[in-house]
């Protein structure tokens, strides 16, 4: 393959195996060219992540809590008690309830359907919460 920016070279070969047909595979593995062509232009600087990540990056300066005693609705919709720091957060326009979550994936989750997704957790916490 080529070499220059934009460019991808190989670096190797990888070899895999079809599970189902018993097939071999043979393909080169390939990285993005990182060479000099690619670096950044003069006068510019890379700058690294926040280290805790890019959802940490942006706690904000006091606690926050929400619905759920801060339970991530994915989880108590299924009926585990999953933690969250409120740093990944939705506020119902509705209502003006705020829901934590604990990941970002999980609020994805979430946003495809949050009405389901709340009405599915607020009767499964209502179950939990009589169990005590």
């Amino acid at each position: 393959m080529e070499r220059g920016p934009g460019r991808k070279q190989a670096t190797g070969w990888a070899l895999a195996a079809l599970i189902g047909g018993g097939a071999l595979a043979v393909a080169p593995i390939v990285r993005a060219n990182t060479g000099p062509a690619a670096a950044e232009p003069p006068g510019r600087t890379l700058t690294r992540g926040h280290p805790l990540g890019i959802w940490k990056a942006a706690v904000p300066p006091r606690r926050m809590s929400g619905e759920f005693d801060d339970f991530d609705p994915i989880g108590i919709e299924a009926g585990t008690r999953i933690i969250a720091d409120c740093s990944l957060n939705w506020i119902d326009p509705d209502d003006g309830r705020r829901y934590c979550f604990s990941s970002g994936t999980s609020l994805e989750v979430f946003l495809e359907d949050p009405w389901r997704h709340l009405a599915a957790a607020s009767a499964r916490w209502r179950r939990m919460q009589r169990r005590r």
